[in-house]
């Protein structure tokens, strides 16, 4: 007999919508998969027609469950549980980060660029010496006749 009903952590694993059940269960409780715009917890069951949205920054992804499955299936069995229903402007948004790429980072978030370890060599270099390059430092050695 078919199960009418399966808990969202275990579909969104046996899915292959994420590696592992922990992840998938780690992703509810932090508010990354929603139903109709609610939160839901790992325990939450699911059943076939429900719209299941699942946060994966930076887009969020659509599916609509078209079968349930509770142990995890090969790749191209899918298509047989899932229906993805992510609409195009989600899709759009994905190129524009791609192309993007570290063009919009935050400032203190990766790594530096080229022109920030510069500015920070600079920084640092006259920071632990007190000085600048261009000091006599030894000249003033030399006068105080030692």
């Amino acid at each position: 007999m078919p199960k009418e009903e399966v808990r969202i952590d275990k579909w969104l694993w046996a899915t292959r919508i994420f590696k592992t059940r922990t992840i998938a269960s780690d992703a509810c409780k932090k508010g990354r998969v929603t139903i109709n715009g609610v939160n839901v917890k790992p325990s939450h069951c699911i059943k076939i027609g429900t719209i299941v949205d699942v946060k994966k920054p930076p887009i969020t992804y659509s599916f609509e469950v078209i079968g349930l499955v509770e142990n995890r299936v090969g790749a191209k069995l899918v298509p047989n549980y899932l229906k993805n229903v992510t609409s195009p402007s989600q899709y759009e948004l994905l190129e524009m980060v791609k192309i993007s790429g570290f063009v919009n980072r935050q400032k203190g978030l990766g790594r530096p660029t080229k022109k920030e370890g510069r500015e920070l060599a600079q920084f640092t270099e006259t920071a632990f010496f007190g000085f600048d390059d261009d000091d006599d430092f030894d000249d003033e050695l030399d006068d105080d006749n030692y």
